[in-house]
């Protein structure tokens, strides 16, 4: 076999097979290694700061300084978690959700100091910080190994490793058994209702103040007019007053609105078969109504059924450009299913900010769910499904 010399100086076998290249790591195999080998450094630092934390705050715990250092200690616990987490989803994808905040039952330093002893998110995360400590030594060792001298096998044993990774940080860094995720998921639902209410007060007010207000203190100016003018122009004063008559008419008419809007009358006293009868009354399109219940739901529940159709039915009239709609409302399990159909051009959509985003957020505010079925040509199909929540006994069927 005869060489010759590359440029370089060195030798190259003639006819030898060129040697192989090495297959290119895609980003998120880069991202995995990269994960691996921070691992040693943080995990390190972590499990010596909780144990020096842990010797001396459980070795001083009769005393008083032991206890506030294991409660800020706790707390450390948690933001150690939060940077965890942070890692995980910037470099493996994974999205764990946060845990829900601590909040103490009472006011004071010593109910929020236990709180804060008994928070088991913080005790999880440390429990994190110690028992990883074995696993990132030979997660770091292995990729250094295999970054030399393993380069194919290198993507397949990132991905195994930081599988491992992924299961810890779901297991010790995320909501347990689902219990802080359902309550921060409470929490978030709560400040929508909070908003939600907010802002129907100001509507109210700003009802209450252009409307009927403003209305009400034009009739007292008017009455007074009139008054001055009784002895020297009986006729003008008689005009006044009937003008006046018809103001209060009209305030009285924007009044019984403004308390239609607030909790309808009819349906206080008759049920959801009447006032859905009524709302669908003030349709542009012709609605059918069906109400299939044996009983009535709790107020609540027909509160939000009766508003969320009155919003529907408001954009069949204004949007749609249907003929025809219908709306049912029947009972199935545990659910209350209210189903509002049309027969127009459809292409609604649910945006945020937009009012099918806020029926969606009221109803996910009693645990209830909303979908929007809108093809573009329609038609439009919304149901909306609520918990069953009958009232005591004694209560008449639903019309």
């Amino acid at each position: 076999m005869t060489q010759t010399v590359t440029p370089d100086g060195g030798r190259e076998d003639e006819g030898a097979p060129p040697p192989r290249p090495r297959a290119a790591l895609s980003p998120a195999t880069w991202r995995e290694i990269g994960y691996l080998l921070t691992n040693l450094p943080l995990g390190v630092l972590a499990f010596e700061v909780v144990l020096v934390w842990l010797a001396l705050g459980l070795g001083l715990s009769i005393t008083v300084v032991g206890l506030p250092l294991l409660a800020v200690g706790l707390a450390a616990c948690r933001w150690y978690g939060r940077l965890e987490r942070a890692r995980a989803r910037a470099l493996l994808g994974l999205r764990v959700p946060e845990p829900s905040p601590l909040r103490a039952r009472e006011p004071g330093f010593f109910p929020r100091l236990w709180a804060r002893l008994t928070d088991p998110v913080g005790w999880r995360h440390a429990l994190f910080a110690l028992v990883r400590l074995p696993w990132v030594v030979l997660t770091f060792t292995l990729t250094l190994v295999l970054l030399v001298a393993g380069w194919p096998v290198l993507p397949w044993a990132a991905r195994l490793l930081t599988d491992v990774d992924r299961a810890m940080v779901r297991g010790l860094l995320s909501p347990s058994d689902g219990l802080e995720r359902r309550i921060a998921e409470l929490e978030a639902d709560r400040e929508k209702v909070t908003d939600t209410a907010s802002a129907d007060l100001r509507r109210i007010e700003r009802d209450l103040h252009d409307g009927a207000q403003a209305r009400l203190v034009a009739l007292a100016m008017g009455l007074g007019l009139a008054k001055e003018k009784l002895t020297e122009d009986p006729q003008a004063a008689a005009a006044m007053v009937d003008e006046a008559h018809g103001e209060v008419k009209l305030a009285l008419q924007e009044l019984r609105d403004l308390a239609r809007g607030i909790h309808p009358a009819i349906l206080t006293d008759r049920g959801l078969g009447p006032a859905l009868t009524s709302l669908a009354g003030r349709c542009t399109a012709p609605v059918s109504v069906s109400v299939e219940l044996t009983e009535r739901p709790v107020p609540a529940i027909e509160g939000i059924v009766y508003f969320t159709v009155s919003e529907l039915l408001q954009n069949v009239s204004k949007h749609s450009g249907a003929r025809s709609a219908a709306v049912g409302v029947r009972r199935s399990g545990r659910r209350l299913l209210v189903t509002v159909t049309d027969d127009g051009r459809g292409g609604a959509r649910r945006v945020p900010g937009g009012g099918m985003a806020g029926l969606a957020d009221r109803l996910a505010s009693v645990d209830g769910a909303f979908t929007l079925d809108s093809p573009p040509g329609g038609p439009t199909r919304i149901t909306a499904a609520l918990p069953w929540r009958g009232r005591t006994t004694g209560t008449a069927p639903a019309a």
